[in-house]
């Protein structure tokens, strides 16, 4: 390795996965180990908080461990230490950041602190090498829905965020209803391809006063209601249809918002990001409308859109290189919003 190679360790826990990664110079990944917890959550129908804080821990030193084996590094090696501290649940951040605080202080290296959002932002330009900002970017995953102008690294202007349920959260709660089961966004994307997208119509809510703001509860009512109908009427209902209709006027309401706010912005880069952005059928939506509107489109692969410490890395690398540091002093911050440091 050259002498001006910067390699930082990074450490996500902020939900049921526990992730540890090595990036060198922000953009290559030596390393990206996920312990996920699905199949146990999957017996509760979502994570379990308390259950999720004490996996992370038996867990954390392994999943560390590998990182730096698979690297072909150690902790000598490295330059600081990044680490997811908000937002998501407190029990599971808080393994996290206390990890990272007693490798920091172990090993004297400077501990950055990532907001988690930024870490999903920061994952496409892992694979894309000419992806650099000022670009839109639409933020979608189970606890969140942004859509923010990336004016710089780790620098965003808001322009809309959901006013209720996240995305994938609707996407978790309608998979229940239909007894899909958890996690409910890659089983109703499979479903949905049986299915007819323009079976049911479902609603998509305007919103007067903030044209990028979101909101999902309303077509998750509306398929609740849905079902309720059909089953106090004794009628049977097509899933797959259900699920397809229901995904569509999701994937609607992102991909117009999106392209709209990228054109009224003169944004010529259009990227997506967060759990929801492995969804197949908004993929390829994304894509039609961008390619239509001479817009160019980026995507994380789909193991980099969900939880992972590869992009919190990457974020990281770009908070160390501004200057970014954070004391021992460091906590949990399970609500932290974007923008706040």
């Amino acid at each position: 390795m050259s002498e001006k190679d910067i390699l930082i360790l990074a450490i996500e826990s902020s939900c049921d996965e526990t992730a540890a990664s090595v990036v060198k110079n922000g953009r290559t990944i030596l390393s990206n180990v996920i312990s996920s917890q699905i199949e146990l959550h999957k017996l509760y129908g979502g994570v379990v908080p308390e259950i999720a804080s004490r996996k992370h821990i038996e867990k954390i030193n392994q999943v560390i461990e590998e990182a730096l084996e698979q690297a072909e590094v150690t902790l000598d090696d490295l330059d600081a230490i990044g680490v997811t501290y908000g937002p998501g649940l407190v029990g599971a951040l808080l393994v996290g950041v206390a990890e990272a605080k007693a490798i920091s202080y172990a090993k004297n290296l400077p501990l950055v602190g990532v907001h988690h959002i930024e870490g999903h932002v920061s994952a496409n330009y892992i694979e894309h090498p000419d992806l650099e900002p000022p670009f839109m970017c639409l933020i979608v995953s189970g606890g969140h829905t942004h859509l923010v102008i990336v004016k710089d690294y780790g620098e965003f202007e808001i322009l809309g965020r959901t006013r209720d349920d996240a995305a994938g959260e609707a996407f978790d709660k309608v998979a229940r209803a239909i007894g899909l089961g958890y996690p409910g966004g890659p089983k109703i994307d499979k479903l949905s391809k049986e299915g007819n997208p323009d079976a049911i119509v479902f609603p998509k809510a305007k919103l007067e006063n903030g044209p990028y703001d979101f909101s999902f509860s309303g077509v998750k009512s509306a398929v609740l209601n849905y079902i309720n109908k059909c089953k106090m009427q004794g009628e049977e209902f097509d899933r797959a249809d259900l699920a397809a209709s229901f995904q569509k006027a999701v994937v609607d309401t992102l991909v117009e918002k999106a392209v709209k706010a990228a054109k009224e912005y003169h944004m010529d880069k259009l990227a997506i990001a967060g759990g929801v952005a492995s969804n197949n059928t908004l993929r390829s939506a994304m894509e039609k409308a961008c390619e239509r509107e001479g817009i160019r489109f980026y995507h994380p692969s789909p193991v980099f859109c969900t939880d992972n410490a590869a992009m919190i890395g990457v974020a990281a690398y770009y908070e160390y290189k501004k200057g970014t540091r954070h004391g021992l002093d460091l906590n949990a911050v399970p609500n932290l919003r974007l923008g706040e440091r």
